[in-house]
């Protein structure tokens, strides 16, 4: 706890599981990495096994410690007044290893959904992912790939699709960029076509090409929604 205290009191950037796979490497115990090579699988030369060791100990280490870091950091997060579903929507992500960014990230996903639009485009992810969830036990299969730009035959679809599309680059260059704030910001722009198509269009069309259509246009919702969190941890 004193170390994730220092971390974010003094805005360090520390990507864990990095800095640690290159600790282990620097400080690797070679003693011990011998005496494993000589209990190696016979075509396995000392070399190869001393490598492979290496490899393993810096992957079991490096994980388990980060993983040991995110739990604290949660516990820490919580003792200062986050929402528990809004820490599990980022880590959710994976890959989330610098506790500076994941805080930063948290914090602006928790100003966004205090905003009208934030809370409403919650309940329209949640509604498409809810129908997503539904149809795909139904059919034993996800609706990944894209929409066919043909088949969107109604305004609302249409729209939406291009505002998904411009809402996934956009919230991907601003994350990349390391602007939570702007990301929420472009994500939230979502709101009125998410509103739109689901006042105006019926998902479960008659003609499966549609209905299949849709439901892809649905998971490209979801799919941009997650270059910022997991809207489906979110509760509300």
């Amino acid at each position: 706890m004193g170390v994730v205290r220092t971390i974010l009191e003094k805005d360090i950037r520390l990507p864990i599981g990095k800095f640690l796979s290159e600790h282990i490497e620097r400080s690797m115990l070679n003693n011990v990495r011998h005496e494993w090579a000589l209990k190696r699988p016979e075509e396995m030369t000392e070399k190869e096994a001393e490598a492979t060791f290496g490899r393993r100990l810096k992957k079991v280490i490096a994980d388990d410690a980060t993983s040991f870091f995110a739990d604290r950091l949660k516990v820490y997060l919580k003792d200062q007044g986050a929402r528990h579903d809004l820490i599990d929507a980022v880590f959710s992500l994976g890959g989330q290893d610098d506790l500076l960014m994941i805080v930063r990230r948290v914090e602006a996903l928790s100003k966004f959904l205090e905003s009208d639009d934030g809370k409403n485009l919650l309940a329209g992810v949640k509604r498409a992912s809810n129908i997503l969830k539904i149809e795909e036990k139904k059919d034993n299969r996800s609706f990944d790939g894209l929409p066919n730009a043909q088949l969107l035959i109604q305004g609302e679809e249409r729209d939406l699709h291009r505002a998904v599309s411009a809402a996934e680059a956009n919230a991907r260059k601003a994350v990349d960029a390391e602007d939570f704030g702007a990301a929420m910001t472009v994500i939230a722009k979502l709101r009125g076509p998410v509103d739109a198509f689901f006042d105006k269009v019926t998902v479960n069309a008659d003609d499966p090409s549609f209905r299949e259509n849709r439901l892809k246009l649905l998971n490209r919702i979801r799919a941009a929604t997650l270059a910022v969190a997991d809207f489906s941890k979110i509760e509300g």
